[in-house]
């Protein structure tokens, strides 16, 4: 081969590789694009108690005086167990003996409702989760139509029963299964036993390290990852009012629950958060 023939080879071979650079560039522009606009977030700039004005403190236990699924904690809207310190939020799950209601329970934990609220987008968190057989965290949505006495939203829109509200679950963590995590959706068509929405990954360090847990909604589909890894695709070929009650406004709530199995040296443990971000 003469060093001309050499030449243009080299140059067909270099703009191949610089137009199939472009095009990934521009799909990446693309995919990003569509999620380009921070419409809300909270940063937790500071320390302090929680923003008053993004959140709000359920503690009201419902009739019977025990949370739904078994769980013994009771949420509180005390610093102890939620606070902001160096820009990052504590949620903290506690063992101690307290009193709220006229009941007494062994743990306390909190359960934050977001006051902001909306339809389809990108939700980014930056967290570590809490560790401890018994712990369980959650960082989820709920339709701002539940009918659920107690709930920020309930007294002005709530008119829906769980769980043909529709729920999302961005990500759980059980204690007893440590370095898994899951995503999943509830719904009239997949709720309780019927359970058949979800997908789960283990990861590394999931209560020692900081992983961003992401979701991306729109009107065709939710896509569940964590740090860029998918592992759940919800996307019903029949969307009707039980498969997908996903086109209303859903608000944030971010918890630790106490299961009745709870290892007995448990005394404390958090969930951290260095930052919660909504794009469309």
């Amino acid at each position: 081969m003469t060093v001309v023939k050499k030449v243009r080879l080299y140059t067909i071979l270099i703009g191949c590789l610089l137009f199939q650079s472009y095009l990934i560039s521009q799909k990446k522009a693309t995919t990003d694009g569509a999620f380009a606009n921070l419409i809300w977030s909270d940063e937790f700039e500071g320390g302090g108690p929680v923003d008053s004005e993004k959140w709000f403190h359920q503690t009201q236990l419902p009739l019977g005086g025990s949370w739904w699924g078994g769980i013994i904690q009771h949420y509180t809207d005390r610093e102890a167990n939620t606070f902001v310190k160096d820009g990052y939020l504590h949620l903290v799950a506690k063992k101690e003996k307290f009193r709220d209601q006229g009941i007494k329970k062994e743990y306390t934990s909190a359960r934050l409702n977001s006051k902001f609220a909306f339809t389809y987008g990108k939700v980014e968190i930056r967290a570590k989760l809490p560790e401890g057989i018994g712990t369980w965290p959650a960082i989820w949505m709920l339709n701002t139509n539940i009918d659920e006495d107690g709930a920020y939203w309930d007294e002005k829109y709530g008119t829906t029963k769980w769980p043909y509200c529709g729920e999302i679950d961005i990500v759980e963590h059980w204690g007893k299964n440590q370095d898994f995590v899951s995503s999943a959706v509830h719904n009239g068509d997949s709720y309780g036993d019927k359970v058949k929405n979800f997908g789960e990954q283990k990861i590394k360090n999931a209560s020692s390290e900081f992983h961003i847990y992401t979701m991306e909604w729109t009107k065709e589909k939710m896509v569940f990852s964590v740090d860029g890894g998918t592992h759940f695709e919800y996307n019903p070929k029949v969307k009707n009012k039980d498969t997908w009650p996903f086109d209303s406004k859903y608000y944030f709530i971010l918890n630790i629950a106490i299961e009745p199995e709870i290892d007995p040296s448990f005394t404390e443990s958090s969930m951290v958060v260095d930052y919660i971000r909504v794009f469309q």
